[in-house]
């Protein structure tokens, strides 16, 4: 089965699934940029711990996040940090922290970063011009800070494709993420695990709800 949204499915933000979403995600976009940017660059699969302590079991849980790191061949720098935003890094406390002394870090540095919201729920990450929109794509080239390129769509929206930043006068490769999502929703068959009935979180606005159950036919 399709996505049978046009843009964002907002049932992949769900907490039971974004874990799935957020790791095929990284892996697709890899795959996908790989073959435009080798043999003078190659992605790197990242991975981030995050330990916290479980109250109710007064236990220490790691909890794992995949990023990106184009890499440039010869040298091994860092050229460009791929990141997507998981819920602990705007809602937790200590995963948000963590979250935004790396990011500083990045964007202090020779690196460029691109940074891919497609979570409703929770604080914005500080963006200067910020819009107001459901989900964002930030793309911020080094030699253009403190400017850089956001991309705000809403749920109704296709999800704009996007540029990868490398060396500075090199050709950008291109994304499309709405290409990249719409394959990850069928080749999981995410429409098995999906209860289309379920109330979203955050909550619709009546305009956006009507719309939704417009679009899953309930």
């Amino acid at each position: 089965m399709q996505n049978p949204f046009p843009g964002m499915n907002p049932y992949l933000e769900q907490p039971e699934l974004w874990h799935q979403v957020h790791n095929r995600l990284i892996v697709a976009i890899a795959d996908e940029l790989t073959p435009q940017i080798a043999p003078q660059y190659r992605v790197s699969i990242e991975e981030r711990v995050y330990t916290s302590t479980d109250d109710i079991l007064l236990a220490e849980i790691a909890d794992i996040e995949r990023f990106l790191e184009v890499k440039a061949t010869q040298s091994r720098e860092i050229v460009t940090v791929i990141e997507v935003i998981s819920p602990k890094n705007k809602r937790s406390q200590e995963g948000r922290k963590v979250y935004e002394i790396k990011r500083q870090k990045i964007l202090a540095s020779v690196s460029n970063l691109v940074e891919i919201d497609l979570l409703r729920l929770g604080e914005i990450l500080p963006i200067l011009g910020v819009t107001k929109n459901d989900y964002r794509i930030l793309v911020s080239r080094s030699h253009q800070r403190p400017d850089a390129d956001l991309y705000g769509f809403n749920l109704k929206d296709n999800i704009p494709s996007f540029p990868v930043p490398l060396c500075l006068g090199e050709t950008e490769p291109v994304i499309d993420l709405q290409k990249l999502i719409n394959q990850i929703y069928e080749r999981a068959r995410f429409d098995l695990a999906i209860d289309y009935s379920q109330i979203l979180k955050p909550t619709l606005s009546p305009e956006q709800e009507t719309w939704v159950r417009e679009i899953v036919n309930l």
